[in-house]
């Protein structure tokens, strides 16, 4: 595996900008209305524990991501 310094430097920005977008989807996660209360995710909550488990909003974010990585790869 020869890196160009330049490939690097892209790879980088790239990752950067991820993690960024990722970020603000975490900033904002509480301001989304239906994220995290679709139908499909499992809340279990006890006296002094809560289990949470997004199974719908996974499937959901897969999907978007998997269409948007598809759209921007042609």
């Amino acid at each position: 595996m020869n890196f160009d310094i330049s490939q690097i430097g892209k790879m980088l920005i790239l990752f950067g900008g991820i993690i960024v977008l990722v970020g603000i989807i975490l900033l904002s996660f509480g301001k989304i209305p239906f994220l995290g209360k679709l139908p499909g995710d499992i809340i279990i909550q006890r006296k002094n524990f809560t289990f949470y488990f997004p199974i719908a909003t996974s499937l959901l974010l897969s999907l978007l991501l998997s269409l948007l990585f598809y759209l921007f790869k042609k």
